[in-house]
């Protein structure tokens, strides 16, 4: 697939944490192959308003949205205020997530609230507010062949057990059978639905495992490619996952990691 500013033309894209890391790269990236994209935040204001002006002195159209997405009310009126703005959506990237941190002994009730509570239940009420419109347009054939398309953010976790990160590996464990759920109701309407796992990627939330040779060179231990992923690694996906270069694929999840669920442990026998 060839990237072009007009791959995804005429499409109204929604990145949630689109602010920072894989978010923003997301949203550069569809920006870039021609969809207006609404770049959501929660915290980081300036960070989401300067990548909206960046995709607007390049040529393109976005718009920053502040909400918190495991708020239902925020999540309608972020939809209602895109709906203004661009009038329908065509692309959800589900990217907004988190990590709190613990033994399993220690994690507070708060902290796994929290995680599931933006990593899954966020993810559960956005895809429903675009599923819902999708379904009201339907399919817009000089637009794209899908009715929709909703690309969740999973990780290697949802199939690679992480001891100390007991509620951000189930909520991402939630995201994969919940994808796959909605894909197969979905289908039959023309929507895809599906889910990008990132293994390590390198991005402010997990800085301290790559950002000096000591812990690079450890990380590379759990990675057969021998590189660290980049944020770009997982937008082209994206981008790839939003086209109709992709129209076949639905209920899938695409492990963008270098190898690392192929358990390089094992490599030399175990």
């Amino acid at each position: 697939m060839s990237f072009s500013p007009y791959l995804l033309k005429g499409q109204k894209a929604l990145v949630t944490g689109g602010s920072s890391g894989i978010g923003e790269s997301v949203a550069r990236y569809l920006a870039a192959s021609g969809a207006s994209v609404v770049v959501n935040y929660h915290s980081e204001a300036e960070e989401a308003h300067k990548i909206v002006d960046d995709i607007k002195s390049a040529g393109g159209e976005a718009i920053a949205i502040l909400a918190n997405v495991s708020k239902e009310d925020d999540v309608k009126a972020m939809f209602s205020q895109m709906f203004e703005d661009f009038g329908t959506i065509d692309i959800l990237v589900n990217n907004a997530g988190l990590q709190k941190d613990s033994a399993f002994v220690d994690m507070s009730l708060d902290h796994w609230n929290i995680v599931i509570g933006v990593n899954l239940t966020g993810q559960f009420l956005c895809a429903r507010e675009a599923a819902k419109e999708f379904l009201r347009r339907g399919v817009q054939p000089h637009i794209s062949s899908a009715a929709g398309k909703i690309i969740c953010m999973s990780s290697v976790h949802q199939v690679i057990p992480w001891a100390g990160h007991v509620n951000y590996a189930t909520s991402k464990g939630g995201i994969d059978m919940m994808m796959r759920s909605i894909a197969q109701e979905l289908a039959p309407h023309k929507i895809r639905v599906n889910s990008i796992a990132p293994g390590a990627i390198k991005t402010p939330i997990n800085k301290a495992a790559w950002d000096t040779p000591e812990a690079e060179a450890k990380l590379l231990t759990l990675i057969p490619a021998k590189r660290v992923g980049d944020v770009e690694d997982i937008a082209k996906a994206a981008v790839w996952l939003a086209s109709d270069d992709s129209d076949y694929v639905n209920g899938a999840t695409l492990f963008v990691d270098g190898g690392m669920t192929l358990y390089p442990g094992f490599a030399t026998g175990g």
